[in-house]
């Protein structure tokens, strides 16, 4: 199949949508098929055409930004030329171009699967309000003109006002996560130099964004410190975000909290990635909404235990793995609770990533994938995923 995928942020930009999107970009060139990239030139020093890993990606210079979304003047006629030479459409949402889309494919007579990977849920204030609800209302749009809507999973499309629009149309697919095996030797080095090597350590990693909950792990803290004094809080990620200054808002209590908190910044390199997960004790979600985080995952293939925000589509991951335990979402000392609970019985909650595989293996992911589009566009499915 020649296929063209749709986003607004490209490697080597660092989301889970991102990483979801090359993931499966790079996973169907592997197995033969024409993949076209076209994004949005989020960096000046990028090149705006290059192949990647198998992939054609095509960068377009923005010429304005809204909020997280960014603009670029030409997209309409270069979207249009590459549909008509494409069998299959995959756009990303949520994504300011996905309306434009849809409707070049419908009018184009071409087939577009829409992923959705998580309902907007913009920053407090009127004017991300206002955002939030024409980007919905245009998503809405997207998703009748789209021949087929994927979803992480029933239990996130079961509770979202957005998915259940969709009801007929849905499918469901895991996200692709692969990570390297953790290396002990390194780990421990890491350990040691940061100086937690005998401290019990917690990890939390993901935009620092009001949606993450991470104030709510900020004020679980000190409640957490009065059982495990020693205890270390370790985050891996970019805490200061140009479209939403949640730090700031925290600042209070991370000072609160400054000595029992350390900062890793964005872990690009997945071999450093998986040796973070390997040295925490534990990794937290505490978010308010998560469809479902590759980080969990990640995590547990690193062998460690989660505790997570009993909400809809993040709980999945526990659910389905039983390494971990599910906490009242927005409660810090439900949180606290939780996590002390982990942190105390190591045993109970120790993590086979065999299992983990099983459940969220790539190969199964991809097949889904490859599944859905040749379906969409009338092609035969390779006998190696019937």
């Amino acid at each position: 199949m020649k296929i063209l995928s749709a986003l607004t942020y490209y490697a080597p930009h660092w989301t889970g949508l991102t990483m979801h999107a090359q993931r499966v970009a790079e996973g169907l060139a592997a197995r033969g098929h024409h993949v076209t990239v076209l994004t949005i030139q989020h960096e000046p020093t990028l090149p705006t055409e290059e192949i990647l890993n198998g992939v054609h990606v095509l960068r377009l210079k923005p010429a304005a930004q809204i909020s997280r979304g960014m603009l670029a003047l030409n997209f309409p006629f270069v979207a249009a030329k590459l549909i008509r030479s494409h069998d299959v459409v995959h756009v990303h949402t949520p994504q300011l171009e996905a309306l434009l889309l849809s409707g070049l494919c419908r009018a184009l007579n071409k087939p577009l699967l829409m992923s959705h990977h998580g309902d907007l849920v913009m920053p407090t204030g009127l004017i991300n309000r206002a955002i939030e609800k024409v980007m919905i209302g245009q998503m809405v749009l997207a998703g009748k003109l789209a021949r087929r809507v994927s979803a992480y999973s029933r239990d996130y499309a079961a509770n979202s006002s957005f998915l259940q629009k969709f009801t007929k149309k849905l499918t469901y697919i895991y996200p692709p996560v692969d990570l390297p095996t953790p290396n002990p030797s390194q780990v421990a080095a890491w350990k040691a130099e940061l100086g937690i090597s005998d401290k019990p350590i917690v990890g939390f990693a993901g935009r620092f964004v009001e949606e993450k909950g991470f104030d709510f792990l900020l004020k679980a803290m000190p409640m957490i410190a009065e059982v495990f004094p020693e205890v270390r809080f370790v985050f891996a990620g970019e805490h200061k975000m140009v479209y939403e200054d949640f730090y700031s808002t925290c600042l209070p209590m991370i000072e609160q909290n400054r000595e029992r908190i350390v900062f890793l910044g964005l872990l690009r390199d997945s071999q450093k990635l998986a040796n973070f997960y390997a040295m925490c004790d534990l990794f937290t979600l505490p978010s308010r909404t998560d469809c479902l985080a590759m980080v969990q995952i990640e995590a547990l293939l690193a062998g460690t235990p989660l505790v997570t925000s009993d909400i809809p589509g993040a709980r999945v991951v526990v659910q389905e793995t039983g390494f971990g335990r599910l906490v009242q979402t927005q409660n810090p000392r439900a949180l606290a609770d939780g996590i002390i609970e982990v942190l105390k019985n190591p045993e109970t909650y120790k993590v086979q990533p065999a299992k983990v595989e099983q459940v969220f293996s790539v190969k199964t992911i991809l097949d889904s994938y490859e599944r859905t589009m040749a379906e969409m566009c009338g092609q035969p499915v390779s006998a190696s995923v019937v």
